[in-house]
């Protein structure tokens, strides 16, 4: 036994912000922005706090899972953008939607929901949960420097999550973690302790090195979808769908070359919503759940990589 996948939805922020408008901020353009990541526009949060954006997401999954909201057993939410350290958001969910159920959250960055997932995947088989609620929520707006055009053109903001019971659709997985902050560094506000002397420490705004996180992504992408497709006894002529984390197309390309699987079967939305970090992946699987070309039994791929540094992949047998 494992999971079935039984309802999806998100959530994204109202506000709609174009390459031309991020040109009027930073020194950018259109063109450079479409050929370096592929993105044209993004999300944008201007009063949408993350626990809304997840509760938003997670009404709407609730409600193609055909279920309310006290049938949930469990919610577990994948973040590093918390409004605040407690509640965690996870709990804050669980009020706005009127669940009686633990909740927590975790934090694997752009990894975390394929994390979450796979952790929801031990409490179904451990027995007693029968309706897991799994989020991905990030106002990732508010931990960018505005004034960097190398990250600020790439993120935006958003939710998604899943409704996950007892089934056999989780075909195997596997989960990364190297401790390394030289590629991709997020810190947090050190605070403002009299006895702090690290002078080290940075703003609480993303950092990350292009190049690096390139090779890092491509390599990590084509090495765990190998692995996944090997564990679960697949090929890649197997696979419906490679949802990928929306980080960056020409990651993509690469990865799809490398695979020998063809862009076509890739599900991408990040021309139009940016790279969402652990909301990526439940945001673009519902949209392609909700165009209605998913089908049940067909095979698809999660892929994810991201800060930590991370990556995590999964088959799933929808």
């Amino acid at each position: 036994m494992s999971i079935t996948i039984k309802g999806t939805g998100y959530y994204l922020p109202k506000k709609i912000v174009t390459n031309d408008e991020l040109a009027e901020i930073v020194d950018t353009n259109d063109e450079w922005i479409v050929r370096r990541v592929g993105i044209k526009e993004r999300r944008i949060a201007t009063c949408e706090t993350t626990e809304y954006m997840a509760a938003e997401a997670a009404k709407n999954a609730i409600k193609s899972a055909g279920i309310n909201a006290n049938e949930i057993d469990l919610i577990i939410v994948s973040t590093i953008t918390g409004e605040k350290t407690a509640p965690t958001v996870a709990a804050s969910v669980q009020s706005i939607i009127g669940a009686e159920c633990p909740a927590f959250d975790m934090n694997s960055a752009c990894s975390g929901f394929i994390f979450a997932l796979d952790t929801a995947v031990s409490y179904i088989v451990r027995g007693g949960f029968r309706n897991i609620l799994v989020i991905g929520a990030e106002r990732v707006s508010k931990i960018i420097d505005w004034s960097d055009r190398s990250t600020c053109v790439i993120f935006g903001d958003g939710a998604g999550a899943f409704v996950v019971g007892p089934g056999n659709g989780y075909l195997s997985s596997i989960l990364y973690s190297r401790g390394d902050s030289s590629v991709i560094d997020i810190p947090s506000y050190h605070g403002d302790s009299p006895f702090w002397t690290d002078e080290a420490s940075g703003k609480p705004y993303i950092i990350m090195h292009g190049q690096e996180t390139f090779k890092f992504a491509v390599t990590r992408m084509t090495e765990d979808i190998n692995a996944v497709l090997e564990k679960a006894g697949l090929s890649a002529c197997d696979v419906d769908y490679i949802v990928p984390h929306q980080a960056n197309m020409r990651i993509i390309d690469f990865a799809s070359k490398r695979l020998g699987i063809g862009m076509e079967k890739f599900f991408i939305n990040l021309d139009k919503v940016g790279n969402t970090s652990s909301a990526s992946i439940p945001i673009a699987a519902a949209q392609l759940n909700e165009s209605g070309k998913l089908k049940r039994g067909d095979i698809v791929v999660f892929s994810a990589f991201g800060a930590g540094l991370s990556s995590a992949a999964c088959v799933i047998k929808w």
